[in-house]
């Protein structure tokens, strides 16, 4: 059975930092691909980041991009959103699911179309709340 489990939320002021995990269990880091959602109250849930456990390539959408780094530990089946210059609009819960697809080929596709769907991926964590003060 697939598990994700996010961890690493909590209270922070504008400007510092967070770094979230997000655990996997259930199968192996083959050619798959962990992507962070966050939904903030009201609001769709926004697809910010994602990576391929192949070779490591990586999104990032432009509210995100040059503050948020994505990484995988693949021995340890754990993927880490570190989260830079954290800014109030940043509030939400943040989620870690799975794509069970070629994640070289999904990491192409979303770079290309600059956009990531919550409708392509099949596994979700709970969720974790970052809460960012100003």
């Amino acid at each position: 059975e697939v598990q994700l489990v996010e961890s690493g939320g909590g209270l922070v002021q504008a400007g510092g930092s967070l770094r979230l995990s997000c655990a996997a269990s259930g199968f192996t880091f083959d050619n798959y691909a962990i992507g962070w959602f966050r939904q903030a109250p009201g609001k769709e849930r926004e697809g910010i980041s994602c990576i391929s456990t192949a070779d490591g390539s990586t999104y990032y959408s432009d509210s995100v991009k040059g503050r948020f780094t994505i990484s995988s530990d693949n021995a340890k089946n754990t993927v880490y959103l570190q989260m830079n210059s954290l800014k109030p609009e940043d509030t939400a819960v943040y989620y870690c699911a799975l794509y069970q697809g070629s994640g070289i080929v999904l990491l192409a596709t979303v770079q290309a179309l600059g956009i990531m769907s919550p409708k392509i991926f099949g596994s979700w964590g709970k969720g974790t709340q970052v809460t960012v003060s100003s």
